[in-house]
């Protein structure tokens, strides 16, 4: 395979091949080309998705799974990072044509202080440090654990573990070699996560200019999730028994954008992560970039955190000789028309064509 285009980080017009799965930037004889012009983009990155979640709720089958996977593919994200699944996907690993799935094991949390059946919860938090290490071995580099949750009995969001408890608990991932995200969307767990030595942040709608100076002494990581916030306002519509909780949630969703922007202001890392699974479909990965440019983002640094940015922070190439052939292709530029991220021209995952629409022979 041979392609022609502008290889973006880089907006440079490049000359690609493609030979056993791989990238080459050494012409391969007899390669047949599959597009003389367009922007090519390193494989995207949906850094917070849930395979195997039904959407709406519940576990999904394997079938399911595969289904959600090939939506992912197909909307070009071919790197998932799984933040907490309720079942095994390790099967998916057995299909070439699926993306490639970074597993956070299982959500950890709490009794009645997280979504019903989806996570591990542990009647003593001083289990956290064994469970988190537990998952640690089981996941591929990631564990997620629930940072706060309504508590009924205060009837507002809550921090779910102790300041120490969660030191031990993120050093005992470490030592197993994994890192540590945690769901989040109030105030008040935020400094004993940072402290604790979080990796990333998930959500992270309550972030203030204290927290986000933490994050930055920490090179602490957010994945804001923005399409999932915009369902905060029906979550405080659906909670009527607990007003404080809904004024909350409301006004979360109301300042996240301005949130964001103060985060990336100050040089927070931050990736894109839609929450697909459950309430949020998959394949929306467009979306969230688009969201992000709302947030303060040039549209080249959402693309980026969606992409090439996203890929060095979980250890995969991007475009690159002898890389795996993990790449989009768009017709005209992703940066300058937001409909152009949702109708990629090609798909390219592992070398193999998942997607086209007929070759691309207009001239830049």
């Amino acid at each position: 395979m041979h392609l022609r285009g502008v290889v973006l980080p880089d907006d440079e017009v490049r000359d690609l091949w493609v030979r056993d799965g791989l990238v080459s930037l050494e012409p391969v004889p007899g390669a047949e080309t599959l597009c003389a012009t367009g922007w090519i983009v390193p494989g995207l990155v949906d850094a917070h998705c849930h395979v195997g979640i039904r959407y709406g709720g519940g576990h999904e089958t394997r079938d399911g799974a595969i289904a959600q996977a090939v939506t992912e593919r197909d909307a070009g994200a071919l790197l998932l990072r799984d933040a907490g699944s309720p079942i095994d996907t390790h099967f998916i690993d057995e299909h070439d044509e699926l993306p490639k799935i970074i597993r956070a094991g299982r959500h950890i949390a709490r009794p009645k202080r997280y979504i019903r059946e989806l996570g591990i919860e542990l009647d003593d938090e001083r289990d956290l440090p064994e469970i988190v290490a537990e998952q640690a071995r089981f996941g591929e580099g990631w564990v997620k654990i629930v940072g706060d949750w309504i508590d009924r009995s205060v009837g507002d969001l809550r921090p779910l573990w102790s300041d120490a408890v969660l030191k031990e608990a993120i050093d005992a991932a470490h030592a197993n070699g994994a890192r540590v995200t945690a769901h989040v969307f109030g105030e008040e767990a935020l400094p004993g996560l940072i402290n604790a030595g979080i990796d990333c942040l998930e959500h992270g709608t309550g972030l203030t200019d204290e927290t986000i100076e933490m994050m930055v002494e920490h090179g602490t990581a957010l994945v804001p999730t923005l399409i999932n916030i915009d369902t905060f306002p029906s979550i405080a519509d659906g909670a009527g028994k607990f007003p404080v909780y809904a004024a909350h949630m409301r006004d979360l969703h109301r300042r996240v954008r301005r949130t964001v922007a103060d985060a990336h202001d100050a040089g927070v890392p931050i990736y894109t992560g839609t929450d697909a699974g459950g309430s949020i479909r998959h394949g929306r990965i467009a979306d969230e970039i688009v969201a992000l440019t709302g947030a303060g983002f040039s549209p080249h640094d959402a693309l980026g955190a969606a992409s090439w940015d996203a890929r060095t922070w979980l250890g995969r190439p991007g475009i690159e000789h002898g890389a795996p052939a993990d790449f989009v292709v768009y017709r005209d530029d992703p940066r300058i028309e937001p409909a152009t991220l949702s109708t990629p021209e090609y798909v390219v995952l592992r070398g193999r064509l998942h997607r086209s629409a007929g070759p691309i022979t207009a001239h830049r």
